[in-house]
């Protein structure tokens, strides 16, 4: 029994109901409570009657029980207060909730973390508290503290069932910081976030918060049924990449929801992107170091607040995309690492534990519960904002053990490959979940190898992702543009590579935050030349043309020419500087592309169709002409994309097209609206029976140098 003292004062004893709570002493009853910091206590009955609390050893009381229901009168020094025995309650999970855990369901929300609740006594009475519950088998204790026990780390003890520690804290209530004491299975001590939280304070600070079920009344209900239904690859999808802190320093969700909205709606972007908003602990940083993936950041505003600016963003038309990061997590001490003074979430394995590029953690995704926590928070993320779709960052990271590691740095797989089966097995699960739970979700793949069928289903043996990211093309593309103008030519092909290998995957064009920073400055910064506005309406043409869906980051919409910055934020004020009107045609030039691909199924309709897409011409390396069809694989609608990317205007350049007619100058990059050069045809270009690049009709157009120009055809 002393030694049984020992461990429950050390925070040790993995089943401290066996001392603490109501226990026979021969024909005797007596109450055993950890009562730190007690002046004066007594054990009182729901009768009235009443015995006195004294000390058996540092916090431990013992009193005779007074009666079958009891509860403590103490006084701490300022007055008596009530408070109620945690160990005469019954434990609220049961042993199917705990195998939840142990086999890695994605059911584990509701079943750990904290839980707002209430036990009924037998006379009746209601006692308000929370239910807490955390996984952590290898720990030789849990002390789950916070607000309700002014953080002193002792009174609240939890138990240990099937390698869940719980545990029913009355008095605790919605609103209390907390965080786990855990003494680990190497006898350290650690103070830990509880993994599960939906709520967290704001950093620096790093406390868990009880949250209440959300009570936020959605209006989204049409918006998330005609999703269910939506076909994403034959859909138009624009994405403007936000990050959150730096887009408008200051704002919060709620101000930030029509501020984006509007921004989206002016510029015809169908979603926003929205770098993780899981909490992290370095606000500066991107925020890919998820420190709680359970819980949308504090720094700008509650739960609620962020469901309000999905809702919101919903209302006007507007998808919302979350960044989400299962790859890694860092080694921040209260966060995921050595949770139990082992390796519970990261791998034991020294060769495998490492994510070298990032200093963090790699999931163990060859364990269940690990896999279970990770689903759990994919189908959160979905169910409780509506998040329209998942871009699952650092796939590449997952998929090979290899991965930025050197040779003798890496363990090969059983075959002596350097595949990760295990990360095969969690992404085709993943996509496999959110596709039957998520009604309409769009996963998004960040893998920037040619890992094959990352968008295939995974009944053909692919990873079931609806798109995937093409860094490729944005390597080439941008090195392509960033050349001078008399070198492009010769890299045409590159271009024709990129176009006709499209439908190899569902792709995603990124133009991405990563080319931003770092010193890579900025699309505007890249190109050659005194014209450089010229060079960034004629990409971001080329990108829009492209088979694939778009994605473009913050202040690239303008032709920003700062990088980016945490503490400057997009640089609005460009638009109103002397270059304001260069500035301000990018803009204007962005929302007509969107308006145009929104008018026109041939620009959406079959980005993974090779019926799509027709390549008219590249072989013009003399000129850097490159030219190409859009086509509806359903219907009539075509679009001629043709791109002159020299610094020279060719006049009268004849250009084969499938059909005669006049044909609409739908869009011209170098126009004047958008602070061009004003050279075009006039609106539109007659084509005639001439036969060119293949085809019976040709017209002669004009290409302004640096420029695109979009033709339609006439009406069938």
């Amino acid at each position: 029994m002393t030694d049984w003292i020992g461990r429950l004062l050390a925070g040790t004893h993995p089943s401290p109901h066996r001392i603490l709570g109501a226990h026979h002493d021969g024909p005797a009853v007596h109450v055993h409570a950890l009562l730190p910091g007690m002046v004066h206590g007594e054990s009182v009955a729901s009768t009235g009657a009443r015995t006195a609390l004294h000390h058996v050893g540092g916090a431990l009381c013992q009193a005779d029980r007074p009666g079958d229901e009891y509860w403590y009168e103490v006084d701490y020094g300022s007055g008596p207060v009530i408070v109620d025995d945690p160990f005469a309650f019954r434990p609220r999970l049961t042993d199917s909730d705990r195998d939840v855990v142990r086999h890695g369901g994605d059911r584990i929300v509701g079943v750990l973390g904290s839980v707002p609740g209430h036990r009924d006594t037998a006379s009746g009475r209601r006692v308000d508290g929370v239910d807490f519950a955390v996984w952590a088998p290898n720990a030789r204790g849990v002390t789950v503290f916070g607000d309700f026990d002014s953080w002193g780390g002792q009174q609240f003890p939890m138990a240990r069932r099937d390698g869940v520690w719980e545990l029913f804290v009355p008095g605790a209530k919605v609103g209390d910081r907390y965080k786990y004491r855990i003494v680990g299975a190497d006898g350290l001590t650690r103070d830990k976030a509880d993994p599960l939280a939906h709520r967290t304070q704001c950093p620096p600070d790093t406390a868990s918060i009880v949250d209440a079920p959300s009570r936020y009344l959605w209006g989204d209900e049409e918006w998330m049924t005609a999703r269910a239904h939506d076909d994403p690859a034959r859909s138009p999808l624009s994405i403007y990449e936000v990050h959150l802190g730096s887009w408008r320093p200051g704002i919060d969700y709620r101000r930030a929801a029509h501020l984006l909205a509007d921004h989206l709606v002016e510029l015809n972007f169908t979603h926003v992107q929205l770098l993780p908003l899981t909490e992290h602990p370095y606000g500066p940083s991107w925020g890919y170091q998820v420190g709680s993936f359970f819980a949308p950041t504090a720094r700008f505003g509650d739960p609620d607040d962020l469901r309000y600016l999905v809702d919101y963003l919903h209302s006007r038309g507007l998808g919302v995309i979350l960044d989400w990061v299962p790859a890694h997590f860092p080694k921040d001490p209260f966060a995921l690492g050595e949770f139990d003074g082992t390796a519970l979430y990261e791998h034991a394995d020294s060769l495998r534990r490492d994510q070298p590029d990032w200093g963090t953690y790699a999931f163990n995704l060859g364990r269940d519960e690990v896999r279970g926590f990770l689903l759990a928070s994919a189908r959160y993320w979905c169910d409780e904002f509506h998040i329209d779709g998942l871009r699952v960052d650092a796939v590449a990271a997952m998929l090979y053990r290899d991965y930025s590691r050197s040779p003798g740095q890496w363990r090969p797989a059983a075959d002596g490959s350097h595949r990760n089966e295990e990360a095969v097995e969690f992404l085709r699960e993943l996509t496999d979940t959110i596709h039957r739970t998520g009604r309409g979700v769009v996963m998004i793949a960040e893998e920037s190898t040619a890992w094959p069928g990352v968008t295939a289903p995974t009944s053909d043996g692919g990873l079931g992702f609806d798109f995937k990211w093409d860094l490729g093309w944005m390597h080439r593309t941008l090195d392509y543009v960033g050349a001078p103008p008399d070198q492009r030519g010769a890299a045409n092909p590159l271009l024709l590579d990129s176009l006709t290998g499209a439908v190899r995957e569902r792709h995603v064009l990124p133009l991405s935050h990563d080319e931003m920073v770092h010193g890579k400055g900025t699309l505007t910064t890249r190109m050659p030349g005194d014209r450089r506005a010229d060079h960034v309406r004629a990409l971001l043409a080329y990108q829009w043309a492209h088979p694939g869906k778009n994605l473009l980051f913050m202040g690239q919409e303008f032709g920003q020419v700062d990088e980016w910055s945490d503490d400057r934020g997009v640089d609005w004020g460009a638009l109103h500087g002397d270059d304001g009107p260069v500035h301000r045609g990018i803009a204007r030039l962005v929302g007509d592309l969107g308006r145009v691909m929104l008018d026109h199924g041939a620009l959406h309709r079959g980005d993974a169709d090779s019926a799509g897409l027709e390549v008219i011409d590249t072989s013009d390396t003399e000129n850097a002409v490159v030219a190409f069809l859009r086509r509806d694989p359903d219907g009539d609608d075509q679009i001629a994309c043709l791109f002159n990317f020299s610094d020279e205007d060719l006049y009268d350049y004849r250009m084969g097209l499938p059909c005669g007619g006049r044909w609409s100058e739908v869009l011209n990059t170098a126009a004047l609206d958008y602070r061009g050069s004003g050279v075009g045809n006039l609106g539109s270009t007659e084509a005639h029976e001439s036969p060119s690049h293949g085809r019976p009709f040709s017209a002669q157009v004009t290409l302004p140098a640096r420029s695109s120009i979009w033709l339609a055809p006439p009406p069938s």
